[in-house]
């Protein structure tokens, strides 16, 4: 039973008119969802210079509480253009962990009434999100079908929407009302906690941020005036990211949705052109998104933290998890992994520890059992991983590149497929038992791949290898790109005002925004 999201995998909104360059400043209306995203032209070209300009102008009177305003409110004009009766829901769920934060502030309260107080608020955040994501799925599950048809009328499961962001904001309030009563908070205003919340450039996707690491930051008074250099250094951020999007991660979106719906009748090399395709779109996408995100942050003053460091270099899974989503590792590690006792209690423990992480970590990117087992592989490795390095034996270093890369590679085929069926189906035939057969006709090409048992024939007709011979080109560059070139805050931190970095991001930019004919939503924002 599927609850309505925001948008499904592989989904694509097309804006319209696309030939023309303002075309995205259009609503976008798509079956009542009202989208005004990062990549659209209503956000670069409107919304972002009123919002810039506005701060600035406000900055330059020397009122701090003004500035956090103007911030607050083109935060809540940003979220509220998606679906505006979702506001009050936001507002509430900040309202309530703001109250149940100011609560355990006060030393009055003892031991046991603010771990009362704590329960309550975890209670309320898992309970809104456990509505809105896991309602459907959970019900589905039960065992009698006539109890789950009246518990889904009951709650009118049909008709829930995903709140756009509500996976991101309930993890950051989590945290805060845990450090709270940990006492490693000091004491927000509730303007300062709500555009903490708020603040639009982490607010639908992340990264997940730390109160301390961005609340500070809106009290400088330095901030609220324009600064030449974090602007540059924005501009870098944010068009880097836009054209890993656009240019990459849009362009590779039709060799994935196709073979992954037709998951039973893939041949080999449908099989791992799907995977391979999947592999680099989630990266570019989601990566892209937290570069534009961290390009907004840096124009406005604010410095948010990298959420990727080139994740696929990694040579084993624990370092993978150092590099892919780091502000959603570090989450589970200092919330979830630690608490429940780490690597404190022995091995045996560990493993459970790591199992229970990184099951939940799963079912946090979605109601569905595809997630729930990638969490669990994940898991599976990471405790290998471990055992393997307590064992002390050495792999070269290309060779323990190679099966992490599989590793990673294998995970996201569960992620994306439609079912777990379909997961097997795929990986089973990426191991080549069923044949590696090609059609005939690229016998001239790839001939030499006989002398390793592939087979050449007029069969089968790789009907869902929208890519041809062009994607597997494209494939092996960006297996070199992601494992030699530099990531985003690499490049970040080299520019330097030249002319030819200058020429660089003016070509990447006009590239970039000639290429936005259409507005696709971004993967995560699904989770």
């Amino acid at each position: 039973m599927a609850v309505k999201t925001v948008g499904r995998k592989g989904k694509t909104f097309h804006a319209g008119r696309a030939s023309k360059l303002f075309a995205g400043m259009e609503r976008i209306d798509v079956g009542g969802i009202v989208l005004m995203l990062f990549n659209s032209f209503l956000f670069i070209f409107l919304f972002l210079p009123l919002c810039l300009g506005g701060y600035f102008w406000i900055g330059r009177l020397g009122s701090v509480t003004l500035s956090k305003g103007w911030l607050l409110l083109s935060s809540l004009v940003f979220y509220g253009y998606w679906n505006v009766t979702f506001i009050p829901l936001i507002l509430v769920s900040i309202g309530v962990n703001y109250q149940l934060g100011r609560y355990l502030q006060e030393k009055r309260y003892k031991k046991k009434l603010s771990r009362i107080i704590l329960c309550l608020g975890l209670f309320f955040n898992i309970g809104l999100i456990a509505y809105y994501k896991y309602t459907g799925f959970l019900l589905s599950w039960l065992p009698f079908s006539s109890l789950s048809t009246w518990l889904t009328q009951l709650f009118h499961v049909d008709s829930i929407i995903l709140p756009l962001a509500i996976s991101f904001y309930t993890f950051q309030q989590i945290a805060y009302l845990v450090d709270v009563y940990r006492g490693q908070t000091s004491s927000y205003s509730f303007l300062d906690y709500s555009l903490f919340v708020l603040f639009f450039p982490q607010l639908i996707a992340g990264p997940i941020v730390h109160h301390q690491e961005v609340i500070p930051q809106f009290d400088k008074l330095r901030n609220l005036l324009f600064s030449q250099k974090n602007f540059s250094l924005g501009c870098v951020a944010f068009f880097i990211g836009l054209s890993k999007k656009v240019i990459i991660a849009d362009s590779i979106s039709g060799w994935v949705a196709l073979p992954f719906n037709h998951a039973v009748d893939l041949s080999f090399i449908e099989a791992w052109t799907a995977a391979l395709s999947y592999t680099y779109q989630l990266y570019f996408d989601f990566s892209g998104y937290c570069d534009m995100a961290i390009g907004l942050g840096l124009m406005l003053n604010v410095r948010l933290p990298f959420n990727f460091n080139s994740p696929y270099k990694a040579a084993s899974i624990i370092e993978f998890w150092h590099r892919w989503h780091i502000t959603l590792s570090n989450f589970l590690r200092d919330y979830l992994y630690i608490p429940l006792g780490g690597n404190r209690l022995g091995e045996t423990r560990r493993v459970i520890n790591l199992m229970t992480t990184m099951l939940l970590g799963g079912l946090w990117h979605g109601a569905g059992w595809t997630y729930i087992v990638w969490g669990g592989f994940h898991g599976v490795c990471l405790s290998v991983n471990h055992v393997w390095g307590k064992v002390g034996f050495r792999l070269p270093k290309v060779v323990s590149w190679a099966i992490t890369f599989l590793a990673v590679t294998v995970g996201w085929v569960i992620f994306r497929a439609q079912s777990l069926t379909d997961a097997g189906h795929i990986l089973w035939v990426m191991t080549g038992v069923e044949g590696v057969l090609l059609p005939g006709k690229y016998r001239g090409s790839l001939g030499d791949l006989e002398k390793f048992g592939v087979r050449f024939n007029d069969l089968p007709s790789l009907d869902y290898f929208p890519g041809g011979q062009e994607s597997l080109i494209v494939l092996a560059i960006l297996t070199l790109w992601v494992v030699f070139l530099p990531n985003t805050q690499e490049l970040v931190q080299r520019f330097r005002p030249r002319w030819w970095w200058g020429l660089f991001l003016s070509c990447l930019s006009v590239l970039t925004l000639l290429s936005m004919s259409r507005v696709t939503e971004f993967l995560y924002f699904q989770f």
